[in-house]
């Protein structure tokens, strides 16, 4: 394949509709901080919630027209999970400035961030090694409990109007979501274990 035509094939993949789902979804990031940062108001916050729900539906459609339209990249799948934890890091990072997350609460952020940080190591150190470190099902169960979780805690003030205790709720999914990260990164860091210590050459 020429140059030009394996560049042409590299724009094409990189403006695919999977991709331009994620870049949205990385779009949404600081639009959601700003929303939850910038203003006290319950409008803001439901507006928060509203591109946030937006942008959790991206990160089942990418994959899913990637698939029925065969349209996986090496782009795509770098970049779908760094946005999927952008989203959940700054949204927690937010929540925690803004006191919706207090308490003991803050520990289960702590352990979702850590965890997260955790994986993206091994990925790298095992992508190295031309080891791939699948997402397993229980996995896709943490995600979803993370968003449900942010959901509840996005809503924060706002939701209480419309359904009392809408924090609590969200903060004990949050704990929920905790577990899960706990387990998954568990169960990760032992599906690597048997290359650590290898390096490129072996």
């Amino acid at each position: 394949m020429s140059q030009t035509a394996l560049t042409a094939k590299r724009r094409s993949q990189a403006l695919a509709l999977p991709n331009l789902l994620t870049y949205g979804r990385m779009a949404a990031v600081p639009v959601v901080a700003g929303l939850l940062l910038g203003f006290t108001e319950h409008w803001a916050r439901w507006a928060a919630l509203g591109i946030f729900i937006a942008a959790g539906v991206t990160d089942f459609l990418d994959g899913y027209f990637a698939r029925i339209w065969q349209q996986q990249s090496p782009l795509g799948r770098m970049l779908d999970p760094i946005a999927d934890k952008l989203l959940v890091a700054t949204t927690l990072m937010a929540l925690v400035a803004d006191r919706t997350v207090a308490g003991w609460t803050i520990w289960a952020a702590i352990i979702i961030l850590c965890r997260e940080i955790l994986v993206s190591g091994l990925r790298e150190h095992l992508a190295e090694l031309k080891v791939r470190l699948p997402v397993s099902a229980i996995a896709k169960w943490k995600t979803a409990a993370q968003l449900v979780a942010l959901g509840f805690l996005i809503a924060g003030p706002a939701g209480e109007v419309v359904l009392s205790g809408t924090v609590k709720i969200g903060a004990a999914l949050l704990w929920a979501a905790a577990i899960l990260t706990l387990y998954t990164g568990f169960d990760y860091l032992q599906s690597a274990w048997n290359h650590f210590g290898e390096d490129e050459a072996t």
